[in-house]
């Protein structure tokens, strides 16, 4: 059964920082771009980070530029270093995979989901 699990979530005050994990299981993810996407309450799923398989060219939206760090350690293993947390970027927070080499961003482009890990910054 492919799997997609993260961890790390909590709550914290501005400032503070989170680090987010993504255990992947069920398969080699070394052929997939992984992502990170948050989805606040009544909005919609937003791309955060990403990091493509073929070269590990890290892309981010632009609102976390500087603050926030994605990385892989291996095949099945992704992470969200974020530093410098704002209240605004209180959300659920999802890893994904897709089966491609570009820097890809919508939210459709991905095929793998995990459940997702509340991260709520508080003022």
């Amino acid at each position: 059964q492919v799997q997609l699990v993260e961890s790390g979530g909590g709550s914290v005050q501005a400032g503070a920082s989170l680090r987010l994990s993504c255990a992947a299981s069920g398969r080699t993810f070394s052929r997939y771009t992984m992502g990170w996407f948050r989805q606040a309450p009544g909005k919609e799923r937003e791309f955060v980070a990403g990091i493509t398989y073929s070269d590990g060219y890290k892309y981010y939206t632009e609102s976390v530029k500087g603050r926030f760090t994605i990385s892989r350690d291996n095949a099945n293993a992704v992470y969200l270093q974020m530093n410098s947390l704002k209240p605004e970027d209180t959300a659920v927070y999802f890893c994904a995979a897709g089966k491609f080499a570009r820097a890809y961003t919508a939210a459709s482009d991905f095929g793998l989901w995990g459940q997702g890990t509340q991260v709520t910054v508080s003022s």
